[in-house]
């Protein structure tokens, strides 16, 4: 008999420890008709993402991050909430929201503008009682071994950094070569939020440009919100199959949501509004600035409408202007 001989295990809480059988049999109950999911960011927050939830956001930096829906979160005060994944803003936002309690993440941070002083707060005050570290590749390959119904997934990615050293992963001989392999666990989550180009009514989703974590992410989500540039009728999305990452039957609610990643970009259709991340790089950086922001942006506007209406629509076509000049 073939038997893994652990060698070194991370000091990283598991955060969600994989139940792959639960998962089969969650999916398997998850309705495959054709059924119309479009509905309101306020119906799709309220339906699906509860207190204490494990939420994951689905790509990295501020390109294609579910804004809208995340502004959402906010407003409803969802609270107690675990998160994975590889964010800027959104992630950041609902940190300063106090809304976090356990981390397992990749990266938090404002890029050009530095690191993250609302996950330094969060951690430091006790706010954020646990953080788990994972590389970039291997937080996608643990929702990419939930994806593939398997517990666990064998790479050599994180060997012999202090990223494993306060992850969650083992490292064992490999029973074949006597190598060394980090096993990192699969990842399933409550909650996943995905900002795509365009999806129809019953979910099948398109993205154009880098697809990220998308594919992976859909299949490792218990429950799947997408929020959508457009919501094109369903021959539409047949004329071009193979651009469709997320099929319909994974998906519990679809949002038409445009400029739904704003401030951060959508390729192919708006640039990054630069000016209001480096307010929130400048404003975060103390708790009443954060506090100020989010009251501005988030707390003082009913939806996502009329936070739209509040940037301005002579702005917002600057920044698409500005991605068509780009193409």
């Amino acid at each position: 008999m073939l038997e893994f001989e652990i060698v070194e295990e991370g000091q990283g809480k598991l955060i969600q420890p994989p139940d792959i059988e639960a998962f089969r049999e969650w999916n398997r109950q998850k309705p495959k008709a054709l059924v119309d999911k479009l509905m309101t960011e306020q119906e799709a927050i309220s339906r699906f993402v509860h207190d204490g939830d494990y939420l994951a956001t689905e790509l990295y930096g501020t390109v294609r991050c579910p804004m809208s829906l995340t502004r959402e979160i906010i407003r409803q005060g969802k609270k107690d909430l675990r998160i994975a994944g590889q964010g800027v803003l959104e992630l950041d936002l609902l940190l300063a929201a106090g809304l976090v309690k356990q981390v397992e993440i990749t990266y938090i941070g404002l890029e050009v503008y530095g690191v993250s002083s609302a996950l330094r707060r969060a951690v430091e005050s006790g706010q954020v009682e646990v953080v788990s570290d994972w590389s970039n590749g291997a937080i996608a390959w643990r929702f990419k071994a939930a994806a593939m119904g398997v517990p666990f997934i064998p790479v050599r990615s994180m060997l012999g950094s202090d990223t494993l050293k306060s992850s969650a992963a083992k490292v064992v001989k490999c029973p074949f070569t006597g190598q060394k392999v980090a096993l990192l666990p699969a990842l399933i989550v409550d909650v996943a939020l995905i900002h795509v180009h365009r999806a129809d009514r019953y979910g099948n989703a398109q993205i154009e440009g880098i697809s990220g974590f998308a594919f992976e992410l859909a299949r490792a989500a218990k429950r799947l919100i997408i929020s959508a540039e457009e919501i094109v009728p369903t021959e539409e999305i047949r004329r071009y199959p193979d651009r469709t990452i997320i099929p319909y039957f994974l998906v519990d609610a679809v949002v038409h949501a445009p400029f739904g990643s704003h401030p951060g970009e959508m390729c192919y259709c708006y640039a990054r509004d630069e000016d209001i991340i480096r307010e929130w790089a400048e404003s975060s950086q103390t708790e009443e600035g954060a506090k100020a922001f989010l009251e501005k942006y988030v707390y003082s506007v009913r939806n996502h409408q009329e936070y739209l209406e509040k940037i301005g629509w002579e702005r917002l076509e600057k920044l698409r202007e500005k991605a068509e000049k780009r193409r």
